[in-house]
Formats: structure tokens, sequence, C-alpha cells
């Protein structure tokens, strides 16, 4: 075995790390979503990711693969009537960048904003402080910011309350979205 096909124990755990944390923010927001349905604010899923079953096994197991690119991660509908629909992305570091969201999540989104839904990106940094920032921020970072990227500080006007639950559509109408 070459040098080059051996895996990286560290990388591998960072990975592990990292998909564990997505793991638990994703708990936090479908935790939110079930709130906000029961208070009758919002009816908000997870949307599933497109896949077709290509064989199947023994015990009800099957393989299966992605059909195509994966699009924004909730989606649903405000009080009122209103379409939501959002990216969610757990980050660690002091910045994030703009490609976090792939090409074909800012198409839908921008579809989605373009048509009147409420359009944002969910963010954890670090594990432990959460924002919501507006699509059309999110999606002209390069004229608000100059760069492609924005730091924990020009985050900071977007910080969201977690008090039991994470509170991503508290102020959600004073805010423009």
């Amino acid at each position: 075995m070459n040098r080059q096909s051996e895996k990286d124990p560290r990388r591998q755990l960072q990975g592990y790390q990292n998909k564990k944390k997505g793991q638990v923010f994703e708990i936090l927001i479908m935790a939110a979503c079930r709130q906000y349905r029961v208070e009758r604010l919002a009816y908000i899923d997870k949307t599933p990711e497109p896949m077709r079953v290509i064989g199947r096994g023994q015990k009800g197991q099957f393989t299966a693969i992605f059909e195509k690119k994966a699009q924004p991660d909730f989606k649903g509908t405000l009080s009122g009537g209103r379409a939501v629909c959002f990216e969610a992305k757990n980050k660690e570091g002091d910045r994030v960048n703009q490609t976090a969201v792939t090409q074909e999540q800012k198409e839908a989104l921008n579809d989605h904003a373009d048509l009147g839904a409420v359009t944002f990106v969910l963010l954890c940094m670090n594990g432990m402080d959460y924002y919501r920032v507006p699509w059309r921020i999110w999606r002209s970072m390069k004229r608000h910011y100059g760069r492609m990227y924005m730091t924990l500080e020009e985050l900071e006007p977007f910080r969201i309350r977690f008090d039991n639950t994470l509170k991503f559509l508290e102020g959600i109408h004073e805010t423009g979205l």
C-alpha cells in the first residue's frame, strides 16, 4: 500500500467530529420545527435527498444512489401562508465562505426568494453560536463585505437565541426577510 492511498487518521477523526456536530445541529433545528408546529407558527420539514434504489439486500436493506444534487435543507409554510426555505450549515472557525452553499442550493434559494418566500442560511458556528443570515445578504457578500466570506463579527447582527430550543424564526417578520 503506498502512502498516497493511506488515510490520515487525524482527517478521519475531524470528518467524523464535523459529521456528528452537523447531526446535532440538525436535531436542534428539527426540535425547533416541531415546537413551531405545535405553536401553529410554522410547518417546516427537512427536504429529503432525492435517491433511487439500485439494489435490495436482506432484512430490508437496500443500496441507493443520489439522483441529483442537494436542495436547500428545509422548506415549509409560515403562519399566514408565506413559504419559507433555508439551508443549514455547521461550520468551525472564524469565518464562513459563501461557497458553503452549493450552486444547486443557491439556484433554488434564488428561485424561492424571487417568488416571495422567506429565505436564509441558518448557521451554527463552532458548535455554540447560531445565526440566521438573510439570503439577500448571503448571495451578495461581495457587495456588502467586499469579499466572499463573513467573519464572526459580521455575523453578529444575525445572531439568534437558543433558549431550550433554537429560536430561528424569532423576529422573522421584523427583519424584512
